[in-house]
């Protein structure tokens, strides 16, 4: 249950609330920082599957990253607007990816968009808007 798919190492950054939610992974590929995470105990509400807030706050990781680092030097952004669309499941033992298409980072905002994949099903799908902080 704890084997971690090739590729993927501890997520570079991490802060106090992601040290609760994860272990959280990241993958680095031509198209961005892929986010994983094996589905535990501590993920799943009482039947047993991954709870929609689990999955929330890695879509707000996984878009916010993507997003944040798309450009260098990296922008500083917050998160304006999160939605989520839950299309399936995800259950204790799974491994869930996260891949992101960051649509665009301005001068004022940052829209991008991710999808949930287990199984090489797609379970989730999620979208941001980001307010870019002006230094």
């Amino acid at each position: 249950m704890s084997m971690i798919p090739a590729g993927f190492t501890p997520l570079f950054r991490s802060s106090p609330f992601l040290d609760l939610l994860g272990p959280i992974y990241n993958q680095r590929t031509d198209s961005g920082l892929v986010i994983g995470l094996r589905a535990e105990e501590k993920h799943c509400n009482a039947r047993g599957q991954v709870h929609g807030g689990v999955l929330s706050s890695l879509a707000d990781v996984a878009l916010g990253y993507n997003s944040a680092f798309a450009q260098e030097p990296p922008t500083p952004i917050v998160t304006s607007s999160l939605s989520i669309d839950y299309a399936g499941t995800a259950k204790l033992g799974d491994w869930i990816s996260i891949e992101t298409d960051v649509q665009k980072v301005g001068k004022s905002l940052a829209f991008a968009n991710c999808y949930f994949v287990v199984e090489s099903v797609r379970i989730a799908r999620a979208s941001a808007v980001f307010s870019v902080i002006t230094r």
